[in-house]
């Protein structure tokens, strides 16, 4: 017996089974975005060396080519397995050599490079295990990899970017597992395999899509919901992983001439404030971290000293000792600080500082059962500082008093110093004559400190220049070399030209450092400080009114305002909400939220309530006056009388008009012939009567089969003989005289009318 010739089945991929071609495919492109999503999510983290990130993205872009042509696996799993036991012999020397250099910034480097090590050995198993999976537990141990990447990226870090990078994951999870069971549930299915390409392949492929969209929006909503329903307690357990120096050389205790340079060169987002009240008075304020009292000739510093511990009070507020403004000489204001972790334990408040409020130390209990260190530490400079580096986001509220010091008040104040303040403020080192010189040159025309310290700040103003590059050897007297060769600095030369030149003559004044306001973004309404804003600036001791900032810089480049400066404002208010609401959201901004809610819901219902008994009021009024006026009008009644007759024309209209013409047709035509037409109209005449007393004609009956199935002898027989005219008249062009078919149809009316009841 000769065999039946099959048709051929699709290819198989050497290595993955019986399985339908389709789901294959998309099975490993959703998988492969799985594994791209999580390797990404770490890679943009920042916190890789620059060999881990370039490598793996390499591999990972190669690895996507490859499977976009559909090419099979390139490592065997003999030299797959032979790489991975070979990177475990690494281990160690990345542990202890490589990942510890790159921890060295670190607030704990062991942990850190632990961590890091750890990443490394995950990145490469994942992309050893992509480039030699074949088998099913192949696959899925690539799947249990993508999550571990996706946790270890947010260990790294809690910024927007990761929002973006979780909800893709959880698209690509549901819609991976979802594959991966279609795929196992295929395996010696009698169906035949679906094809890739086909009509039923892109309705699946469209089918897991949205499926995975909407299970990854459900459980986004589930979690949202979660999140800011159950009580939230924020705890820094994962703080020590944080890896960012950053400005933190800028804002130490010891700052060299010229660092601030390369901290300005940076455009790294350093912190959010947000001003109660008009933004425009927080467009000056200088934001003070550090005061610097000592100068050697080539850098500032504060000698050793005891530090005082600010604990809060009750009621969490840390009361500050700024020294108090007469009444009229500041105006208040209030604001609230959201910043980065930039590895220096420096507080940056404004000027006149009155209280702060937030969550500062570890929070973090001591082994031994203790409450958590949130303390601030405050020098004698009015510094304030965290218990540790700000290793992690923090927010906190201050208040402050900014002078509003008119010229003529700073010029009658007293030159009587104390002995504290002219021997730490007057201190200066072996100086270039020269300097000595161009400070009497310039104040030769100054009689008071004030006039003294506006004409030191106009002169390096006017005839300076602002600039960043600074190539070239350095200066052994970098301060001289500003003043008398190059002619041109950064903040950080201005303001130590300016706090030198003052102590020549006999000012107290001091070197400060911090950030400018930055850019105002008027969508989140606070302030950008970046890296870029990072300044230095001079403050003036006055004994009525205390230290008074001057600042000599000139003014730098403007900043473009483009269209893609404006979407960046966009992302800055988005990365402003999520770390307000997420990073930083614990018990106390769920019981804001809460409060809000319930306002917001108690303002809503009384809109509500008094927008539906105002319309309800209005509309009875327009109903009464309304009626007024048709009751006076002489046109109501005709009016009513002909919106029931359009009323009736809308709803009867056709079927009263057919009537009315076939009734004047066979009136016009009683004398003539009876035509195909008249005939028609007539025996449909018949059909409703015989209707109306429930003989109905079925579509399926002739007219000649509807007649004989009529029972009733005194009906049947007129309707019998109307039916044979309708016949012969309709089909068979037979002339018969119009009245006898009139006649018929009113013998049949005449006799229905005489009947009662139903048919028989």
């Amino acid at each position: 017996m000769a065999s039946v010739a099959q048709p051929s089945a699709p290819p198989l991929r050497p290595g993955t089974g019986e399985e339908l071609p389709a789901v294959q495919r998309y099975f490993e492109v959703s998988l492969y975005l799985l594994i791209s999503t999580g390797m990404v999510s770490i890679l943009s983290t920042g916190k890789l060396d620059l060999f881990s990130t370039a490598a793996a993205s390499a591999l990972l872009g190669w690895k996507g080519l490859r499977i976009w042509q559909a090419r099979g696996p390139e490592l065997s799993v003999r030299a797959a397995t032979g790489m991975v036991l070979a990177y475990f012999l690494f281990f160690p020397a990345d542990l202890w050599l490589f990942s510890r250099n790159l921890a060295a910034d670190a607030p704990n480097p062991p942990l850190y490079a632990a961590l890091l090590s750890t990443i490394h050995l995950l990145l490469f198993a994942t992309i050893i295990r992509l480039y030699s999976a074949r088998t099913r537990r192949d696959h899925a141990f690539l799947a249990v990899l993508a999550v571990a990447s996706i946790l270890a990226s947010a260990i790294l870090t809690v910024s927007t970017g990761f929002l973006i990078a979780l909800a893709m994951f959880l698209v690509l999870s549901v819609s991976t597992f979802v594959a991966m069971e279609l795929r196992r549930s295929a395996v010696g299915a009698a169906s035949p395999p679906l094809e890739p390409g086909s009509p039923m392949a892109r309705r699946l492929n469209r089918a897991l899509g949205l499926t995975s969209a909407l299970v990854a929006v459900s459980v986004l909503a589930a979690g949202v919901v979660i999140f800011f329903v159950i009580p939230r307690f924020t705890a820094g357990y994962l703080s020590a992983f944080n890896l960012q120096r950053g400005v933190a050389t800028g804002f130490s205790d010891s700052v060299e001439l010229g660092v601030i340079a390369n901290i300005k060169k940076s455009t790294a987002l350093v912190m959010r404030i947000r001003v109660d009240g008009d933004p425009a008075r927080a467009a000056q304020v200088h934001w003070r971290g550090i005061v610097l009292t000592n100068f050697d000739g080539k850098r500032w510093f504060t000698p050793q000293q005891e530090q005082a511990v600010l604990r809060p009070g009750p009621d969490g507020t840390y009361a500050l000792r700024s020294g108090a403004l007469p009444p009229g000489d500041f105006y208040p204001l209030r604001y609230t600080v959201f910043m980065e972790p930039i590895g220096t334990p420096a507080i940056f408040i404004a000027p006149h500082p009155d209280s702060l409020r937030g969550r500062f130390g570890d929070d973090i209990p001591s082994p031994r059962g203790l409450p958590p260190r949130n303390f601030l530490l405050v020098d004698r400079t009015g510094s304030i500082f965290n218990a540790s580096p700000n290793n992690r986001p923090i927010r906190y509220d201050g208040a402050s008093r900014l002078p509003l010091i008119p010229p003529l008040r700073l010029r009658q104040a007293s030159r009587d110093y104390p002995a504290a303040i002219r021997d730490t403020y007057l201190q200066l080192p072996p100086l270039d004559p020269r300097i000595h010189q161009l400070a009497l040159q310039i104040t030769a025309q100054a009689d008071t400190p004030y006039d003294k310290a506006t004409a030191i700040e106009k002169y390096l103003t006017s005839h300076y220049s602002y600039t960043l590059d600074l190539t070239g050897p350095l200066a052994k007297d970098p301060l001289a070399n500003f003043l008398f060769v190059r002619r041109a600095g950064h903040c950080e030369y201005f303001a130590s030209a300016m706090t030198v030149l003052l102590r020549a003559t006999g000012v107290p004044a001091r070197y400060a450092a911090g950030f400018l306001p930055g850019e105002y973004n008027d969508l989140g309404q606070d302030y950008i400080v970046r890296e870029s804003d990072a300044h230095a600036w001079v403050e003036v001791y006055f004994p009525e009114y205390g230290w008074i900032p001057f600042d000599p810089t000139p003014a730098g480049g403007e900043k473009r305002h483009g269209l893609a400066d404006r979407l960046a404002l966009y992302w800055d208010w988005f990365q402003l909400t999520w770390g307000e609401w997420v990073i930083n959201y614990d018990f106390s901004h769920q019981l804001t939220l809460t409060r809000d809610v319930g306002r917001s819901t108690r303002s809503w219902n009384d809109r509500l309530r008094d927008s539906y008994r105002r319309n309800q009021a209005a509309a009875m009024r327009k109903i009464l006056d309304l009626d007024r006026r048709i009751e006076a009008s002489p046109y109501f009644l005709p009016g009513a009388l002909f919106l029931l007759a359009a009323l009736l024309l809308g709803l009867r209209g056709r079927a009263l008009i057919r009537y009315a013409v076939a009734r004047w047709s066979l009136r016009a035509r009683r004398g003539g012939n009876l035509t195909a037409g008249l005939a028609a109209l007539e025996y449909t005449e018949l059909l409703r009567l015989l209707e109306k007393r429930g003989w109905k004609k079925s579509p399926s009956q002739t007219p000649l089969e509807f007649a004989a199935a009529i029972s009733a002898p005194e009906i049947s027989a007129p309707v019998a003989e109307l039916t044979e005219m309708y016949q012969s008249a309709r089909f068979g062009h037979h002339p018969a005289p119009a009245g006898q078919m009139a006649s018929l149809l009113r013998s049949v009316r005449d006799l229905l009318r005489g009947r009662r009841g139903s048919p028989r």
